[in-house]
């Protein structure tokens, strides 16, 4: 992983395109560690996915048999038989890696359809960390809570894994999120978040 200006100047947020990156959530400075890559391509079939007719999942599950569960759930709710075994072996996987990071047995897992604008306003969740993947474009946004108004806002692009520290693990905001607005587009955005099981507040994102 390369050790970026940000990582010298030990700033709020690291980004890197090495998956490890995402273990540096549990520095003390660190408040938001992102993946950067690009969506796999595997999974481009959801940009013309009906949704429709897909039902959002929303399930706390054991991660030693998320494997054998997962497509399950995914073809009750609606996704087609063959190309949503894709988006299971993504789902796992990066539930396995935000297990071994949170040190966690289960994990409670949500896969939702978003047609609004959800929390308009910028806010730190009530949770101790959460992992945020955007599967389709636009993704959740996010400044430094000491960002002044000219700043530009950053976002997660579709593909790209966020785990953002929240005010159980860190009282003092650093790092502050919103779902980006698209009420009245007819956008549909489909995102990941995993969360530690029965986290105190499920706000959307």
């Amino acid at each position: 992983m390369n050790i970026t200006t940000l990582e010298r100047t030990r700033a709020a947020w690291i980004a890197d395109e090495d998956a490890a990156v995402l273990g540096r959530i549990r520095d003390s400075h660190v408040h938001l560690a992102v993946w950067q890559r690009a969506r796999p391509r595997d999974l481009d079939w959801l940009d013309s996915l009906d949704y429709d007719g897909i039902d959002d999942v929303q399930e706390t599950l054991p991660v030693e048999s998320l494997a054998c569960t997962l497509p399950a759930k995914l073809l009750q709710a609606g996704y087609p038989e063959g190309p949503h075994s894709a988006l299971g072996h993504e789902i796992t996987a990066l539930a396995l890696r935000y297990a071994r990071i949170m040190q966690t047995k289960s994990i409670r897992m949500r896969l939702e359809i978003v047609e609004t604008d959800a929390c308009r306003k910028f806010h730190m969740d009530n949770v101790r960390a959460r992992l945020l993947m955007p599967l389709t474009e636009p993704g959740t946004q996010w400044i430094e809570a000491e960002a002044g108004p000219e700043e530009p806002i950053n976002h997660l692009r579709a593909g790209d894994v966020g785990i953002f520290k929240g005010r159980i693990w860190a009282e003092t905001p650093a790092i502050l999120h919103r779902s980006p607005p698209i009420a009245g587009t007819g956008v549909a955005r489909l995102l990941l978040v995993l969360d530690l099981p029965s986290p105190t507040r499920t706000a959307e994102t």
